[in-house]
């Protein structure tokens, strides 16, 4: 029955089949976040009253804190306000293959706020001890990832010791992944039993 499928497709149509099936199959989805698009301009709408540079999005932040705010979920918000190292993370900057001597100086800055309500989720990054890492002018890059009651935001700063930098073998992780790698994969599968 498999045979006689793919016997009714024309060779002429085998090209283009692959080539949409790889497009489908290999782009990215796009997922947006209401809640951490709503922080990051609030954040930068901060930034610019006081004069300073908007964060712009770091793809190695929001990894790390979409990996701590997925630890965080089912932690009480009695845990919440205390920020850390992006260094303290190991499990974060291993799933997002990040070099760790590029972590030291990135803070990781948790809040926990019921329902996420947008107001009080900026209040406690602008106006509580957090703030002197929103005024902090050496932090440039972001990454905001939320859970739950969690919303989590990591800052990176423009140096060798905070960069986020992946390693070797991640550059090539990052670029291909596993996903594209079974895409392929499947891509040639079909290709041989066509022929």
């Amino acid at each position: 029955m498999y045979k006689l499928a793919m016997a009714s497709i024309k060779p002429s149509h085998h090209f283009f089949f692959v080539v949409v099936l790889a497009i489908f199959l290999l782009s990215p989805p796009v997922l947006s976040d209401v809640e951490e698009d709503h922080l990051l301009q609030g954040l930068n709408s901060f930034r610019t009253s006081v004069n300073l540079p908007l964060f712009s999005k770091n793809k190695n932040a929001h990894c790390a804190a979409e990996q701590i705010a997925d630890d965080l979920e089912d932690q009480p918000c009695s845990n919440s306000n205390n920020e850390t190292r992006l260094s303290d993370h190991p499990n974060a900057t291993s799933k997002c293959d990040i070099d760790p001597n590029t972590t030291s100086d990135a803070i990781v800055l948790p809040v926990c706020v019921p329902d996420l309500v947008p107001t009080l989720v900026l209040t406690n990054f602008t106006r509580t001890h957090f703030s002197k890492y929103m005024n902090d002018s050496s932090f440039t890059g972001i990454g905001v990832s939320s859970q739950d009651d969690w919303m989590v935001v990591v800052l990176a700063p423009n140096t060798p010791s905070g960069s986020l930098a992946n390693g070797a073998w991640s550059w090539v992780h990052a670029k291909v992944g596993l996903g594209h790698y079974l895409v392929l994969s499947l891509l040639g599968l079909v290709l041989c039993l066509m022929q």
